[in-house]
């Protein structure tokens, strides 16, 4: 869920997709066309004003929303198998894997609960949006039945199961970094120059998971409680490195996503859930770039067996200080340790700078553009057609959502 895009539209339409028959899946998103008036309030006093009731407009929103939790469900939960906290509300004690861990935390010693946390929020935000769905008349998702068929990793802690997305090929755009330090805002411009922080890993594809025990060979546990960085060998950091700056980006597209989405909800409920679960992956976003910040300066080139072959150059982004302007127009600021957001221009060009979540302009869409950025993040390469069939369905129909007063 990067910075919006240009929007894509799916080949085939739900009919088609029905048609064809997806099984839970395919389901799920028939439900969107279930509700032609509304229901009472589920576990709710009926007397208290909910105002419009809930549209099919609500529902595509919801269940393109339950979708995409589900795949940050998944996505978090590979990273959570594999670097955090082992217990058996997340991740089924599988006892983790020791030598990502200890890499994971030279970028902070909390990074194990904070991922097992991330994790468990997601889970929660995909249930929850699905118990509601049902108790709306509506029908549930559920993508992994059909669309689970991408391997785990055989590095020691993971599961042996399918999942739905993919880290080991991943190709991450960092410009959401310097857009939250810069006083510009893509709602104006799609195109604004905004600099990479790690321009490497925008290009070519790179690991965020140890994938064999091949990327985790020649590193050890330091008896050092901050975890001396010099018994980690240069590539298992850089992949650690590489999975700080992704959770960043996976976060930071929520943010934007739940308040643009909230501009084309009817029902007043509707319109609480999306403002209740947004401001959480905000709080995610927040946590990530400032831990993401702490990457030390290293190259690598994943050479290992299976292997992609691609260098990676992290950089001291401190070193940024005083070097820009953040109240820079170009996108040029890099410094690690401004995480809070940079007043930008909103609303209008012409009045005061003013600190806030962006994009949330509607006319670049929203769903569509989110789900896209992730496809181009390479989370899903290996994943059948019409997996992205469904989810560019669910999506357009998201954004297709008029608010009816």
């Amino acid at each position: 869920m990067a910075r919006f895009g240009n929007g894509f539209k799916a080949n085939s339409s739900r009919r088609s997709f029905l048609k064809n028959g997806a099984v839970v899946a395919g389901a799920a998103a028939a439900g969107v066309g279930l509700l032609t008036g509304g229901l009472p309030a589920f576990g709710r006093d009926r007397d208290e004003d909910d105002g419009p009731p809930i549209t099919k407009g609500d529902i595509a929103i919801l269940t393109f929303l339950s979708a995409l939790e589900q795949i940050e469900e998944d996505l978090w939960t590979q990273y959570s198998e594999l670097g955090g906290t082992q217990d058996n509300e997340v991740s089924g004690k599988m006892g983790g894997n020791a030598l990502y861990t200890a890499a994971l935390q030279i970028l902070d010693g909390d990074m194990a609960q904070y991922i097992h946390d991330n994790t468990d929020d997601e889970i929660s935000h995909h249930r929850f949006l699905n118990n509601y769905l049902v108790s709306k008349g509506a029908k549930p998702i559920d993508l992994r039945p059909e669309f689970a068929i991408l391997p785990s990793s055989k590095a020691d802690g993971a599961r042996h199961m399918g999942r739905l997305t993919n880290l080991t090929q991943l190709t991450i755009d960092t410009s959401f970094w310097s857009r939250y330090r810069s006083v510009t805002n893509p709602d104006f411009d799609s195109n604004a120059p905004f600099l990479q922080a790690v321009p490497s890993l925008n290009v070519k594809q790179h690991t965020a998971i140890p994938r064999t025990n091949a990327d985790t060979a020649g590193s050890k546990i330091s008896a050092d409680p901050n975890n001396n960085p010099n018994s980690i060998s240069t590539h298992l950091q850089a992949i650690a490195f590489t999975a700080g700056f992704h959770f960043a980006f996976i976060e930071q597209g929520g943010s934007s996503l739940y308040p643009v989405l909230a501009q084309k909800a009817t029902n007043l409920e509707v319109l609480r859930i999306l403002l209740s679960i947004g401001p959480s992956e905000t709080m995610h976003f927040q946590t990530w770039q400032d831990k993401a910040g702490n990457a030390l300066p290293i190259t690598d080139t994943d050479n290992v067996p299976g292997g992609t072959g691609a260098t990676v150059t992290f950089s001291t982004l401190s070193a940024a200080l005083g070097e820009t302007d953040p109240e820079s127009l170009n996108g040029d600021t890099l410094q690690a340790n401004l995480i809070m957001p940079e007043p930008s221009h909103f609303i209008d060009p012409a009045l005061e700078p003013v600190s806030i979540i962006r994009p949330t302009s509607t006319k670049f869409g929203g769903a569509v553009a989110s789900f896209q950025s992730f496809v181009d993040d390479g989370l899903f390469i290996g994943q059948k057609k019409r997996f992205f069939d469904l989810m560019f369905d669910l999506a357009n129909e998201a954004d297709n959502a008029r608010r009816q007063l």
